[in-house]
């Protein structure tokens, strides 16, 4: 399972990559691995429209299951990655790069600390494989 050390993580499986005020999210790995074969990804978030945490960026459904993809913190989208309903499977291939889904500028730093360091997550990522 492959867990960036630079990005912070949800419990619903969302990253986020922070550079300044800007920041960009997209599904973990563990997430990916989970879905299984991803077969249909909708991008429903807009460039310029301001999100609340818990709203929903994203559909992606594979061949076992569908699911919703959260923006964890507020903010304005200011970037969307088209080519993903193209391309779905790049969220397998590659979902910390190339895999993005939105990029968005940030309400407020302080947002982040709620979410989980690369070690938070990789132990529960590790909690829920064993139950």
């Amino acid at each position: 399972m492959n867990i960036p050390s630079d990005l912070k993580f949800t419990k619903t499986d969302e990253w986020v990559r922070v550079m300044g005020s800007e920041a960009t999210l997209g599904i973990s790995d563990y997430a990916q691995s989970q879905l299984s074969d991803i077969v249909y990804v909708e991008i429903t978030a807009a460039k310029g429209g301001a999100l609340k945490p818990g709203e929903a960026v994203a559909s992606v459904e594979s061949v076992k299951a569908a699911s919703e993809v959260f923006l964890p913190v507020a903010g304005t989208i200011s970037a969307v990655n088209e080519g993903l309903s193209a391309k779905p499977e790049t969220l397998n291939s590659d979902p910390y790069g190339e895999g993005w889904m939105v990029k968005f500028t940030l309400a407020s730093a302080k947002d982040l600390e709620a979410l989980m360091d690369a070690k938070a997550y990789e132990a529960y990522c590790n909690e829920r494989q064993n139950h």
